[in-house]
């Protein structure tokens, strides 16, 4: 299934036949969010169980995925991150990892799937562009968490804030295998320093305010079928615990950007691809146009 060492990043558009055409007739009505959805996401930072995969595209991205998790596999060049385990913990695993769009076929084509990219535009307010992709996969009976974060925490080398993530999971995701864990309305917080990935769960206490802290006390568990989607606000905070459950808790994570967004630094935006320049809008080989 994997690429064997092609660099999928100079195809934009897919190269095969898993996904509906983003220009296929009556694309936008059959995958838009409804009024009712796009409110909930500027209210609450976050609309969930969205539907994005049919049961043959988890199959065709699970067996790519299986070939990931083996070190030196066809591909692990184009790799911007890889890690077999984030977290300090031995026996706490999380398996993260950027640039799978660039080794597996579906991981790439993915990228184009309406199902997701026209909610994506409805939420941005315009053109989707690709900012990056995350695998993040939590083994049964010893998953470790992601820690309360938000998102831009990480992404402020691009501006302005005009960023949108979609969480897929590629099994059921629940409250037993370490689901998402959303603070509904913390999208309106400020942004807040980095205080770790993984390890520990509430390492963000220290940057928070008291008013901050209870209402982290609160979170809302989202829980989903295999192929559902959740989308967020890049401010909003967020984690997952620990996968203690029979069963393995797989998610690929897409993140876009509106279409503008610029970077911020002269340094390469991720590594081992070439800088765009301070001022730059995001575009080229590795931030292709998704939709429309």
């Amino acid at each position: 299934m994997l690429a064997m060492s092609q660099d999928l990043s100079q195809f934009h558009e897919p190269v095969g036949e898993w996904f509906d055409r983003r220009d296929a007739p009556g694309v936008f009505e059959k995958y838009a969010l409804s009024d009712e959805q796009i409110e909930q996401y500027h209210r609450d930072g976050y609309v969930a169980g969205i539907r994005v995969l049919t049961d043959e595209q988890i199959d065709v991205l699970r067996s790519e995925l299986s070939e990931f998790f083996q070190p030196g596999h066809p591909g692990f060049e184009y790799w911007y991150e890889y890690h077999t385990n984030e977290s300090p913990d031995p026996n706490q695993v999380l398996f993260h990892a950027l640039g799978a769009w660039r080794i597996g076929r579906a991981f790439h084509d993915i990228l184009w799937n309406p199902a997701w990219t026209v909610p994506a535009s409805q939420l941005l307010g315009g053109t989707v562009r690709f900012w990056h992709d995350q695998l993040f996969c939590k083994p049964a009976g010893h998953g470790g968490v992601v820690a309360w974060h938000q998102d831009y925490s990480y992404w402020t080398r691009t501006a302005p804030l005009a960023h949108l993530t979609c969480w897929i999971g590629l099994d059921d995701s629940t409250v037993e295998n370490g689901c998402l864990e959303y603070i509904p309305g913390s999208h309106h917080w400020e942004l807040l320093p980095i205080t770790g990935l993984a390890g520990e769960m509430e390492a963000i206490r220290k940057v928070l305010n008291d008013q901050q802290w209870e209402q982290l006390q609160h979170p809302v568990r989202v829980e989903l079928k295999a192929g559902e989607a959740s989308f967020h606000h890049p401010l909003l905070v967020h984690g997952s615990r620990e996968n203690r459950s029979d069963r393995p808790r797989r998610a690929v994570v897409l993140n876009a950007v509106k279409d503008g967004v610029c970077s911020q630094v002269d340094e390469p935006l991720l590594e081992g691809i070439p800088s765009l320049g301070k001022g730059a809008p995001l575009g080229g080989r590795f931030f292709p146009q998704l939709y429309p």
